[in-house]
């Protein structure tokens, strides 16, 4: 039997999936891996556990079909620092991390508005998450470690050269670094004496970088290029048609909306168009990691409290979601999380709505401005990951949207879109939608309701209008 093998380094965990050519589940798995937080604001990985956690998947695939290709997808503007000969320098900083801010507004400060649109094709920011950032605070706190750098590689790069020997990476991944001709854009890179010979190649996702390394399991089988997690979410969401959203929830929210129409909406990341795909994203920064944080400081499980939650109502509290900044629209490493309107009466259902609401509110003010960014109102969202689980949580986000919203079946959407670019690069599968069509499923339709969507109209103001009142006081705690 003909399958396809599609992996997903996320945040916490590795997740892959074995499918058939019509979308059969013959095996997957998932396993976390930790982050590291030295100190407040500081999120480093170590690309060992990714390594050791993608070998165990392989290997417990073997003998359960024959495997025409795989594809790797991950987390991005997470970074890695290796040696000419892969060896890791230091811990891989992840997204979430904060200490290249200054370090990024200091490159950021050099360029216009307008030379950003016409370098990048849309306005992306230099922020503490951008890799030219993370290089100049590299060069800048690490002088002997940026001197022994050869390249500056994302979990998925640095995974696939392991895997295959190459150093590679795809035009869609290297957010904020590539123009609309899908190269590097000089204007960027030039921006930092040595930045441009430490990124890696790039090639197409659908390409082959080249096979499993024949020491390594399933040597020989030939390896797609890929690309970042939420491209792939796209696409194991079925997400591939001009007017389509998603709304992807992980350890972040991440929405992305096709158009083929660009306005330059600040705050949007516009990927250049691929395979006919224009895609406006908006990645926040907490998601479903709100809810884990809230179950670590109550002593919950995050089922648990989901379980537990409270009715919204006129006066249930609302909460800021940005434990560690926040990223669309504001891209503002100093914003940080607020609950307002706790009473004496307030108690874990009450505080699990309230992140539950936060997070969806988060995910409108990205939609919203994704839709200004398209020119368009999308009403054909597709909802998965892990933080879609949860039926209430789908039915808030549903009212908060005031849209139908369409889980998609599985937790784990990016794999699943790892398997589809496997399946189309490696000519098992003849094209983008048909794969897409096969291999993903509707689990449910969550349709919004009236009378609370009204509410969440409401409180999506007062939420709107918290962030303003509250965001001198959040520079000044941010230090």
């Amino acid at each position: 039997m003909e399958c396809v093998i599609g992996v997903d380094l996320g945040t916490t965990s590795l997740k892959a999936v074995l499918l058939d050519l019509a979308g059969q589940r013959l095996g997957e798995t998932a396993s976390p891996y930790p982050t590291h937080r030295p100190a407040a604001g500081l999120a480093e990985q170590d690309p060992q556990d990714w390594w050791r956690l993608l070998l165990g998947a392989l290997h417990g695939f073997e003998g359960k079909g024959k495997v025409r290709a795989l594809c790797i997808t991950s987390q991005v503007n997470t970074h890695v620092f290796v040696d000419a000969s892969l060896n890791v320098l230091h811990p891989a900083i992840v997204w979430q991390d904060g200490r290249a801010a200054s370090a990024g507004a200091e490159i950021d400060a050099r360029l216009t508005l307008a030379e950003k649109i016409a370098a990048l094709g849309a306005p992306i920011p230099i922020d503490a998450s951008h890799a030219l950032a993370r290089m100049n605070w590299m060069a800048q706190s690490h002088p002997q470690i940026w001197a022994q750098t050869a390249h500056v590689l994302l979990p998925r790069d640095y995974l696939l050269a392991r895997l295959t020997g190459r150093v590679l990476s795809d035009p869609m991944s290297s957010v904020g670094l590539v123009g609309t001709d899908l190269a590097y854009a000089a204007a960027i890179t030039d921006l930092l004496a040595g930045a441009a010979p430490r990124l890696p190649p790039l090639a197409d996702p659908l390409a082959i970088a080249g096979v499993v390394q024949a020491d390594l399991p399933f040597g020989g089988t030939p390896v797609v290029v890929g690309m970042m997690d939420a491209w792939a979410s796209l696409l194991g969401l079925g997400v591939v048609r001009d007017g389509q959203t998603m709304l992807l929830s992980g350890t972040s929210e991440v929405t992305g909306l096709i158009s083929a129409n660009v306005s330059g909406e600040a705050g949007v990341v516009t990927f250049p168009p691929w395979a006919g795909i224009t895609l406006h994203a908006g990645p926040t920064q907490a998601g479903g990691g709100s809810l884990d944080w809230l179950a670590r400081l109550l002593g919950r499980e995050v089922g648990e409290l989901a379980q537990g939650a409270a009715q919204i109502t006129a006066t249930s509290p609302l909460f800021l979601p940005h434990l560690q900044g926040e990223r669309a629209p504001f891209w503002d490493a100093t914003l940080r999380g607020t609950f307002a309107g706790l009473t004496g009466a307030t108690g874990p259902a009450e505080l699990t709505t309230a992140v539950m609401e936060g997070v969806a509110f988060s995910a409108r003010l990205a939609l919203e401005a994704l839709e200004r960014s398209g020119g368009l109102r999308s009403v054909d969202v597709r909802l998965g990951g892990g933080g879609a689980a949860a039926d209430i949580w789908c039915q808030i986000r549903a009212d908060a949207l005031n849209r139908p919203l369409a889980r998609v079946a599985g937790k784990d959407p990016g794999a699943i879109g790892a398997a589809v670019m496997a399946g189309v690069g490696s000519g098992a599968l003849p094209n983008l939608a048909t794969a897409a069509e096969r291999l993903v499923r509707i689990d449910r339709v969550f349709a919004p309701d009236p009378a609370m969507a009204q509410l969440a109209d409401r409180r999506f103001a007062l939420w709107c209008d918290l962030i303003a009142q509250t965001r001198a006081i959040s520079a000044a705690l941010a230090g």
